[in-house]
């Protein structure tokens, strides 16, 4: 590859994360200073779908060229500015084919990798940079597996990639948890309720055990422990009656499940073009239950609750200075690779290092917590023990 022809393309897939701008100007500012010529591809892999192979075609809704002016700009915000989507292109459904496919793929899903490898020869992309979670990160596998040069960088807020103990968008999903968490205490103190507070976590319990750990809340439910509503209702009662406001609060990841229950809580059944279901309501589900079985362990007297979903609220603004600061680092390592020649490989880190890993890590199963090592399923809480050279955010050693 040429420094002074390459070009690289940089996209993001998925749910967006405070911490993409800055990955995408510490990219673009590192990639022009080498010479190459760095396009935006918008909307994650629906860009590279519905691009028009054609130098006529008007593709700004596609892709755009990225220059220091438009990055730094944006750099300091939240967001995507590119934008994203969930589309994947190897199981694209017959209603979301552009016209200039219609005719040349005809099933109701359809696997359009052709044309999408036909359009990055059409934009002449040389390295592609992919910033997404698992499920974007699994199509970046398929085309490096195709031969396309491809270097990856993890983002989620639910910090459950495989591969590396941090993604993009976690540090301020933590911070911001905690923050809102804490602002919520003052309505469940005046009421003496139990506060229930829902927030990411598909299968890993990250974002519920970390706050927690950090005093936010009393317990935590989370997807690697199915937990029992008698005892959970039992433990927040004793919170409740040893805290001077009398009231408590309880964590609860959205993938969290009911003990002796196999099913996740899904808001609709329908699933995205990954084969997943949209997650949510299992914060209401405990709400429902903790009022119903309370006044077993109260005295026969049911105690009310505050009941929030955090959801957005912790996606939206500007990233704190973790989600800052590694993405730009993320973006340098990035850079790194593709000048060494190095391809197929995911940005990393390990014990509080930066590293990288074969890019089919993101593939090898599910990234879930330790819980012998870092929760507590009995008392429904972290272990506070064993702090000893482990990395700042505790429960990512080993992973």
């Amino acid at each position: 590859m040429s420094n002074s022809t390459g070009t690289i393309g940089i996209l993001t897939g998925g749910g967006d994360v405070p911490g993409l701008n800055p990955a995408i100007r510490a990219i673009t500012i590192r990639a022009l200073r080498e010479g190459y010529r760095v396009l935006g591809i918008r909307r994650g892999w629906a860009g590279l779908v519905d691009l028009v192979p054609d130098s006529k075609a008007d593709n700004s809704a596609c892709v755009q060229v990225l220059t220091e002016d438009v990055v730094n700009r944006a750099g300091r915000t939240g967001g995507t500015f590119l934008h994203t989507s969930r589309t994947n292109p190897s199981t694209l459904p017959r209603s979301l084919l552009p016209p200039h496919l219609e005719s040349r793929y005809d099933e109701d899903v359809n696997d359009v990798t052709g044309a999408v490898l036909e359009h990055l020869d059409h934009l002449g992309v040389d390295a592609l940079i992919p910033i997404g979670g698992d499920d974007t990160l699994s199509y970046a596998v398929r085309l490096h597996q195709e031969g396309v040069p491809v270097v990856a960088i993890p983002k989620t807020m639910d910090n459950d990639v495989p591969g590396t103990d941090y993604c993009i968008g976690f540090s301020t999903c933590v911070t911001r948890t905690i923050e809102l968490t804490h602002r919520l205490r003052t309505t469940a103190g005046s009421h003496e309720r139990f506060l229930v507070i829902e927030v990411f976590g598909r299968y890993a319990g990250y974002t519920a055990l970390l706050p927690t750990m950090a005093g936010a809340a009393d317990r935590c439910v989370i997807p690697e422990y199915p937990f029992d509503i008698h005892r959970l209702a039992e433990l927040l009662v004793a919170d409740r009656n040893r805290h001077p406001s009398r009231y408590a609060v309880v964590l609860v990841s959205e993938g969290a499940r009911f003990q002796d229950e196999d099913e996740l809580t899904f808001e609709g059944k329908e699933p995205d073009m990954y084969g997943h279901k949209k997650l949510g309501g299992v914060g209401d589900r405990v709400s429902d239950a903790l009022k119903r079985v309370s006044p077993r362990f109260n005295q026969g007297r049911r105690i009310n609750i505050v009941n929030q979903r955090l959801g957005y609220l912790v996606r939206s603004g500007d990233p704190d200075a973790m989600d800052s600061i590694v993405p730009m680092a993320f973006g340098n390592l990035a850079l790194d690779l593709i000048l060494e020649g190095r391809f197929g490989r995911l940005v990393s880190m390990h014990d509080g290092l930066y590293d990288n890993v074969p890019l089919e890590e993101v593939t090898k199963g599910s990234k879930t917590l330790d819980v012998d090592r870092y929760y507590q399923a009995e008392r429904l809480r972290p272990r506070y023990t064993s702090f000893d050279g482990l990395p700042v955010f505790i429960m990512n050693a080993g992973t």
